[in-house]
């Protein structure tokens, strides 16, 4: 059975619906050497899913009618470390996707230079064809694994002022990139006033782990979490402190008539960051040693 038929079939019963399963129709599919790749089209969206693991399988979704206006919660998160540093000069992403984060950030920063890191060539390609992903001469995507890249780039002595992790396999963020001495390359990449975004899930079997690893390297951070996502934002600056929630509000109103058009309410952001911990804080650190493979398994 090709992949394309089998997953219409699980969408099937996962929706219970045949009417709405008949509407979602497979695009485009290849088999990369990392994952399945499958572009769907359904209710106006065009969403592209990797390997099917969990519930929700889209990597990212775009609206054929509105293009700009980005669609799931997680994204708005990240525009959350812009509160942080509203005129991002050098900027760092790492996973692919469809390309929404990395596109809209252009558009709002044209002058900004941007890295972009995606290991799969196959995703990249998927992006550009379906998704309107373009590079240009200060947006340039580099086709090689996030560890690799920001281990080369601590060498040469590069610094950016806003760096995105948001690096996802079907399953989950590669083990490798979880890890305390990843985040500590991470760290060195970071200028004194630059923002470290991470996405994570907001309840995994990881959480705890997770979150205790973040504060090893980068001491408090701020915890981003909103209702309807299921997901958490990770706001690490490479100080020993963190700026006063309430010194976030006016950057927030600055940025709010940019982001709005994107569907971005920036302005309720400020009172949902907290550095409480609701983890269990003695939990042990991730380690290249000690890796989430030995938690799941």
């Amino acid at each position: 059975m090709r992949f394309a038929t089998w997953l219409i079939s699980l969408l099937l019963v996962t929706t219970g619906t045949q009417q709405a399963s008949a509407q979602r129709n497979v695009v485009h599919e290849e088999r990369s050497q990392y994952r399945d790749i499958v572009v769907t089209e359904f209710n106006g969206q065009r969403c592209m899913l990797f390997n099917v693991v969990r519930g929700d399988m889209n990597q990212t979704c775009m609206d054929l009618s509105d293009p700009e206006r980005l669609i799931f919660t997680y994204t708005k998160m990240s525009f959350a470390g812009l509160l942080f540093n509203p005129q991002p000069e050098r900027i760092l992403i790492a996973g692919l996707g469809g390309g929404t984060i990395p596109m809209t950030l252009r558009e709002l920063y044209p002058d900004a230079e941007m890295d972009v890191v995606e290991i799969d060539p196959a995703v990249v390609t998927v992006a550009k064809d379906w998704f309107n992903y373009q590079e240009d001469a200060k947006h340039e995507v580099h086709v090689v694994d996030a560890r690799v890249f920001i281990k080369r780039a601590g060498l040469r002595g590069e610094k950016y002022d806003f760096i995105m992790l948001d690096a996802f396999s079907g399953e989950y963020i590669p083990e490798h990139l979880l890890s305390r001495e990843f985040l500590q390359e991470v760290k060195t990449l970071l200028t004194d006033d630059g923002i470290l975004v991470a996405n994570t899930f907001s309840s995994s079997r990881l959480y705890d782990h997770e979150s205790v690893t973040y504060r090893d390297v980068f001491g408090p951070f701020y915890n981003f979490k909103l209702p309807d996502s299921g997901n958490r934002i990770i706001l690490a600056t490479p100080g020993d402190t963190l700026p006063h929630v309430g010194d976030l509000r006016a950057p927030a109103r600055d940025l709010y008539d940019r982001l709005e058009p994107y569907g971005i309410n920036i302005l309720e952001f400020p009172p949902r960051l907290t550095d409480e911990p609701d983890w269990d804080t003695e939990a042990r650190v991730l380690t290249d040693q000690y890796s989430p493979a030995n938690l799941l398994n």
